[in-house]
């Protein structure tokens, strides 16, 4: 007998504000969007404009619509530990400089994503450089922790780039020509090529993850029909971040919100307003596991977090090769990595 209207299943489950940390579920830890609109920069790399009124070393301020963070010159998160789960770093517009306890480098953005384990340790910094001294320097990414199984928590620490050039996207054209870009950083997507391979030891890279990493972007007036999950028990949330209005199945959704979709079914989004809609999807197979965590150290126990603590003391979990906490890599605006042990450095592909 077909479902009445009253009892019909719902697409979304549940839903909450953004704030500056948005609400995540497992197997993922975090998810940050930083949008920060940086002035000119005054020629090292630093912001053309006083710094006076700012909290220096915690500045979360977003004073003038910016902030310093953990930078006492330029803004960014000088070095600083992680262990026992993942980053994932997605930038949508500027650069940011990298530099780790393995010797690697990077000055990745423009849709790229950086990918990093830390495993059983590792070091890193994130600056933002202002490379542009007469013009503004905007910045904006999403900064995602992915959980590792605890099988997992102490394995080497990776580093790798997935370079813009190289992500899949699915465009799809609905029945009246309005578009939809899906960008497909992890997790299979049918229609779309397939996804870049994840570090060897993540849970995305594991088939009972059923981790998917998207970001949608959807025309005013688009519709796209959002394909089911393939795991039983698979959780997925949906953040609603840019745009007037949007329609998941048969209910419309006006304020920017992180909404837990039910993932085991298709759901049709359509972009109810006026200007474009965009969307960052996150999926996956919880672990189930307990966590522990004590700031950038995410274990199963206390005593693994209390083992944590001792070793970085002890270890630094490695050193930090670099001469500055916040290293720079110069005044060109190009996009490179360098692996740990190698000589040379990867390019991006040509567009």
């Amino acid at each position: 007998m077909p479902s009445s209207p009253t009892t019909a299943i719902q697409p979304i489950m549940q839903a909450q504000a953004l704030g500056p940390l948005w609400p995540t579920m497992d197997p993922f830890l975090f998810c940050a969007h930083h949008d920060d609109a940086y002035p000119a920069g005054n020629g090292a790399f630093a912001p053309a404009v006083s710094l006076e009124d700012r909290q220096i070393g915690s500045d979360f301020s977003r004073k003038d619509g910016w902030s310093m963070y953990h930078g006492d010159t330029v803004p960014g998160f000088p070095g600083h530990p992680h262990r026992g789960f993942e980053t994932v770093t997605l930038v949508r517009k500027g650069l940011i400089d990298h530099a780790d306890s393995l010797g690697a480098a990077a000055r990745f953005g423009e849709g790229d994503v950086q990918w990093v384990t830390a495993g059983r340790g590792i070091q890193h910094s994130e600056m933002f450089p202002l490379l542009n001294a007469t013009e503004p320097n905007p910045l904006e990414l999403f900064q995602i922790w992915l959980n590792l199984p605890a099988r997992n928590k102490m394995v080497a620490p990776h580093f790798t780039m997935l370079w813009n050039e190289h992500i899949p996207r699915l465009v799809h054209r609905d029945a009246a020509g309005r578009a939809t870009t899906v960008t497909v950083v992890a997790g299979a997507l049918p229609g779309a090529p397939a996804p870049l391979a994840p570090p060897p030891e993540s849970w995305a890279s594991q088939p009972e993850g059923d981790v998917a990493i998207w970001t949608l972007h959807l025309e005013p007036g688009a519709q796209w029909t959002l394909p089911a999950a393939q795991g039983q028990g698979t959780r997925r949330m949906l953040y609603f971040f840019v745009g007037d209005s949007l329609r998941v199945g048969p209910q419309e959704v006006d304020r920017h919100a992180a909404l837990e979709v039910v993932a085991g079914q298709d759901w049709l989004l359509a972009n109810t307003g006026a200007s474009a809609v965009e969307c960052l999807l996150l999926q996956g197979q919880p672990m189930g596991e307990p966590v522990a965590q004590y700031g950038p150290f995410v274990m199963n126990t206390q005593a693994e977090i209390m083992q944590a603590m001792n070793d970085y003391r002890r270890t630094q979990f490695g050193g930090w090769p670099w001469p500055e906490q916040d290293p720079v890599h110069g005044t060109e605006a190009r996009r490179f990595a360098r692996y740990p042990g190698a000589e040379a450095d990867e390019q991006p592909p040509q567009a």
